[in-house]
């Protein structure tokens, strides 16, 4: 099947077609991000800052890019010209260098917080303790050049769709009680980035307001 085939069968699994779909385009070349701008799509995920950098010089610049993989402080200043939102944002000390690098090229940023909600070690984020503590901190209220605007997380890696969907439920609930707070201006929490190919209606079920998708959509990945 075509790239826009693929898209038209997932857009109508959604559950909730106001759910943002973002293409993770990561390891796939530029004529088949081409190929689903064609189609409409115009947000976009990649996990590398490299092949992110190069594939905007290339594309076109109404495209939304997310930096949907782990990223590390000392590349933050080559994507602040441009990246929509990031949103694996998973240390204060990464929130204070996007702030930095906002601010020097004089935009604000999108973010959202990413929360550990999986068994497994091998994912990144805060704990919900750890959240909470962070956004009633006066350091975090101070950073003028990022605008927080939800949660983000990654279920286990498991056949157990009954864990995975607690897992979901559990960031909902988490944005409930952030919502309950009295929160700084830079903060505004009305997005849920939670599910992917595999498990993109459960998170839909449970709230989220975007998924991440890519190789429903491209195909399976290419391995570098």
């Amino acid at each position: 099947m075509s790239i826009q085939a693929n898209l038209e069968q997932v857009k109508d699994t959604f559950i909730n077609p106001a759910c943002l779909l973002v293409a993770v385009s990561k390891t796939k070349p530029v004529s088949a991000i081409e190929e689903a701008y064609a189609a409409g799509i115009r947000d976009f995920g990649e996990n590398k800052v490299q092949e992110l950098t190069e594939k905007q010089a290339l594309l076109p610049e109404d495209i939304r890019w997310h930096m949907i993989g782990h990223l590390q402080r000392n590349k933050v200043k080559f994507i602040a010209p441009f990246v929509h939102l990031i949103h694996g944002v998973d240390t204060f000390k990464l929130l204070l260098e996007i702030n930095k690098q906002a601010e020097k090229a004089n935009r604000k940023i999108s973010c959202l917080l990413q929360v550990h909600i999986a068994t497994e070690d091998t994912k990144f984020g805060f704990s919900p303790e750890e959240l909470l503590d962070l956004v009633q901190s006066s350091a975090y209220a101070e950073l003028n050049h990022i605008q927080v605007r939800g949660l983000m997380g990654m279920a286990t890696n498991t056949e157990n769709q009954e864990r995975v969907k607690a897992e979901f439920a559990s960031l909902k609930k988490l944005l409930a009680e952030m919502n309950r707070l009295s929160l700084p201006s830079n903060t505004q929490m009305d997005e849920l980035s939670m599910g992917m190919s595999g498990d993109y209606l459960l998170a839909q079920e449970e709230g989220s307001t975007m998924v991440r998708i890519g190789s429903a959509i491209f195909g399976n990945r290419n391995y570098r």
